[in-house]
């Protein structure tokens, strides 16, 4: 394959789909209390619309590049953006819950492909940088959080929750024409069977790093899925403070992208585990915050710092695990991960429903921590390679 003309162009264009598939798995938690109620369902009922997109995303992750085992990649992702758009339009016209839910599952399809095909493209696209050029496709997950996230919390407080999906559906549509434009001709580098991931799950280094995701993403999402009403549990916390704290927290997880992606680049397993340890503290302790807001505040920033490094901290550590397998093990990552986020919001809208946020809070930390002695104990060479 020739390189493209404007290599981080591509690389950019990869971010904004990253950014549009997160925005749209995410923005339910800032939407979730007038979703429910003009759809007449509870809240813990209404995280279904975040869990199904994760469940669907982890099947869709390694069987789409199965399928689509031969095509161009650039096709791929734009057809991808595509279905999102028509997704994101189903949500917004959507007359009963249902019918969110089979548009979410769609999203999920859209998820589980970008992830598995976008996520190991950096090292094809910028051999020279691949760290670097892998910390930017990620870093549109955390832009999602500091400017999807937020801004889609906003204007469905100001226009209602379907203007803010229909927002999205034109996003979709303005990304997939950005990727046609951006990006070279990718044919699949080598085609993915389903033999393929059998073989890399008994690969130590791979089986211990997706265990440790699971723990730390099923733990984070617990915890994350219902942070609204955590933070609205602090005294005259109104919806401006609630997404002025949102957008602290996507801004310190942007700068923990690039941080995560620095320290990977050489350690990625010390990264994980510093990660995990972080990530399970920092929630414990804003369990225990209770009404104070400069505590809460601070603890929400540290958490959005911490945890914008694991998905590049574990991509990373994948891709020197399997060197001649990445997309395969992009594909496992993404299903993983995604199965945490439906798994994480499960249990924790089965808890926000009992006990309530401050126990939403111990559940997520406690599981998250447990992924400290997963990444630790990890057997083998995940030492990443230099850019070469």
């Amino acid at each position: 394959m020739s390189g493209p003309r404007h290599p981080w162009a591509a690389v950019l264009a990869l971010a904004a789909a990253t950014f549009s598939v997160v925005t749209t798995e995410m923005l339910p938690v800032g939407l979730l209390p007038s979703l429910g109620a003009e759809l007449d369902v509870s809240a813990g009922v209404a995280g279904l619309a975040l869990t199904l997109p994760g469940l669907v995303a982890a099947v869709a992750a390694p069987l789409l590049p199965v399928a689509l085992a031969r095509a161009d990649r650039r096709t791929v992702l734009c057809g991808l953006l595509l279905l999102l758009a028509a997704a994101d339009l189903l949500s917004a016209l959507a007359p009963h819950f249902a019918v969110l839910l089979l548009a979410r599952a769609l999203v999920g399809v859209c998820i589980g492909g970008v992830w598995a095909v976008a996520a190991g493209l950096g090292p094809r696209l910028v051999p020279g940088a691949a760290a670097r050029a892998t910390s930017l496709v990620f870093s549109g997950i955390a832009v999602a959080s500091v400017l999807g996230v937020p801004a889609g919390t906003f204007l469905g407080a100001l226009a209602g929750w379907r203007w803010a999906f229909a927002a999205l559906t034109g996003l979709a549509l303005a990304v997939a024409g950005g990727l046609a434009v951006a990006l070279p001709p990718l044919p699949a580098e080598r085609p993915v069977r389903l033999g393929t991931f059998p073989a890399l799950l008994r690969t130590a280094p791979v089986a211990r790093g997706l265990i440790a995701v699971a723990l730390l993403v099923t733990g984070h999402f617990a915890a994350y899925t219902y942070v609204r009403p955590v933070l609205e549990r602090v005294p005259d916390t109104g919806p401006a403070l609630v997404s002025a704290l949102l957008l602290g927290y996507g801004l310190a997880g942007v700068a923990g992208t690039f941080a995560g992606g620095a320290l990977a680049a050489r350690h990625p397993r010390r990264a994980l585990t510093a990660i995990a340890a972080g990530l399970g503290t920092v929630v414990a302790l804003l369990a225990l915050a209770g009404g104070s807001l400069p505590a809460t505040a601070a603890l929400l920033l540290l958490w959005g710092l911490v945890y914008g490094g694991v998905s590049v901290s574990a991509q990373t550590w994948l891709s020197a695990a399997a060197p001649r397998s990445r997309e395969a093990a992009s594909a496992l990552f993404a299903g993983v991960f995604n199965a945490a986020i439906g798994l994480g919001a499960f249990l924790g809208g089965r808890v926000a429903d009992g006990p309530g946020p401050t126990a939403v809070l111990l559940l997520g930390a406690g599981v998250a921590l447990l992924a400290v002695p997963a990444a630790g104990r990890a057997k083998g060479a995940v030492t990443a390679t230099r850019s070469r």
